[in-house]
């Protein structure tokens, strides 16, 4: 048997899942003690101590069928069953209650009316309001009578209180386990906000606590996250040092050149160019997402900046809504973020004509959006286009538009390190590449 559809009302949260695993066995076990306690125990001595009146209302109507008089009802029964401490008053038929009356908690009251139902003859209506007396209505020979006894000889006392100290006590002790399970849950998330802000790129202090399985889950992140750190510095020292250092014999190249006849040496200077880009491109690949500091950055005016800027560098980029959908700041590397848009601007100029740039946000999510005319992507080599080095042909690659293969390389690098992804796709307004980086807030 498939439980899938109990996914959809289940709490999301641990904190909602734990407590559900705490109290769902808490209130049944309560609810069925009650219960069987309520059935086995009440239910048992209500229908004992109601035989007994039963019986006492037997004699008390025996004494009433002998009476001559219905005046001398009251002071023969006092004087015959006195110490039975039961009243029988004649009334008429404007004193008896036209229904039965108890209050809405009264449990042994129940089945007290239905013992009464069934065992004693004549039984018109019963008034249980009072907590300590009770008020019976029957037919007899002499018209109508109302038997009056203390509400203790039938039943026990307030036994609405045995529900009530359940319940007391079930929240007492429900409010002392969560206080209890919220330590337990702390350490679990406190590893979760430091395992999704690393994934951001942010570095939070943490310290493993809890359980012991809690604190080998938290020195395994620690540990985990210090090679990854160790990894990214090796390799962006490498590939910095590699760049750095071709950099000599380039600027060398360059001077050997400057001695040549232009006509000699313009091949020979394009090639050297090429060169030079090749390695500021390397560099930007090295450097990633760690050149700034994380910091709340309005992104509708870092986009309009960076248009402002291609159109001044001479490119054919328009904003679409230069107020944006949506307001409000988002805690982005300014530095890394601009790399990555202007990469996609650069792209987008590239391979089309010109180039479209728009700007989401919203309560949850971040889109920044870069369209352009050209030829696109097809969708079975989007994962390959966004590898590093890797450049596709022959329409996004002629020779006039030859490249390294790191800028899209760059910005799903930066989108990654935000938490965040870019996403391909066909651009329905101009007909060439849609691409979408997306960051959660």
């Amino acid at each position: 048997m498939s439980f899938v559809w109990l996914k959809h009302y289940m709490p999301r949260g641990i904190y909602g899942r734990a407590a559900l695993i705490l109290l769902l066995p808490v209130v049944i076990i309560q609810l069925v003690v009650t219960v069987l306690f309520a059935q086995r125990h009440f239910e048992g001595v209500t229908h004992q101590m109601t035989e007994t009146v039963l019986r006492e209302l037997a004699l008390v109507r025996q004494v009433i069928v002998v009476v001559p008089d219905r005046e001398d009802v009251p002071g023969r029964v006092a004087a015959s069953l006195g110490a039975l401490q039961i009243q029988a008053l004649p009334v008429t038929e404007d004193d008896i209650p036209k229904r039965n009356a108890m209050r809405w908690y009264d449990y042994s009251g129940r089945v007290i009316l239905r013992r009464f139902e069934m065992r004693l003859p004549g039984f018109r209506v019963i008034d249980l309001t009072n907590n300590r007396a009770v008020r019976v209505f029957v037919d007899t020979v002499k018209g109508p009578v109302e038997y009056r006894f203390e509400r203790s000889r039938i039943s026990a006392n307030n036994p609405h209180q045995l529900f009530v100290y359940t319940i007391f006590f079930g929240v007492l002790m429900t409010f002392i386990a969560s206080i209890y399970l919220r330590n337990q849950l702390r350490p679990i998330k406190r590893l979760a906000q430091a395992s999704e802000a690393f994934g951001r790129g942010r570095h939070i202090a943490f310290s493993p606590a809890g359980a012991v399985e809690v604190r080998s889950a938290g020195n395994a992140f620690l540990d985990m996250r210090a090679r990854i750190e160790r990894q990214i510095e090796q390799r962006t020292l490498m590939l910095s040092g590699v760049s750095h250092d071709l950099r000599t014999p380039l600027t060398r190249m360059r001077l050997a050149l400057s001695m040549l006849d232009d006509e000699e040496a313009e091949p020979l200077r394009r090639d050297v160019d090429d060169m030079q880009r090749m390695l500021d491109e390397f560099l930007n690949f090295a450097k990633g997402a760690s050149e700034s500091a994380p910091e709340p950055v309005d992104p509708h005016a870092l986009v309009a900046e960076l248009v402002d800027e291609a159109k001044r560098a001479g490119r054919n980029v328009a904003l679409l809504d230069p107020e944006g959908e949506g307001s409000g700041t988002v805690t982005l590397r300014a530095v890394a973020m601009r790399r990555a848009v202007d990469n996609l601007i650069s792209n987008a100029v590239r391979y089309g004509a010109r180039a479209e740039v728009s700007v989401m946000l919203s309560d949850k999510t971040l889109r920044i959006r870069v369209e352009d005319d050209g030829p696109g992507i097809p969708e079975d080599r989007r994962t390959e286009a966004v590898r590093a080095f890797s450049r596709l042909d022959p329409a996004r690659n002629q020779d006039q538009h030859s490249g390294v293969g790191l800028g899209l390389a760059i910005a799903t690098d930066i989108a990654r390190a935000h938490g965040g992804v870019l996403r391909l796709g066909e651009s329905s307004r101009l007909g060439g590449l849609r691409a979408d980086i997306v960051i959660a807030r």
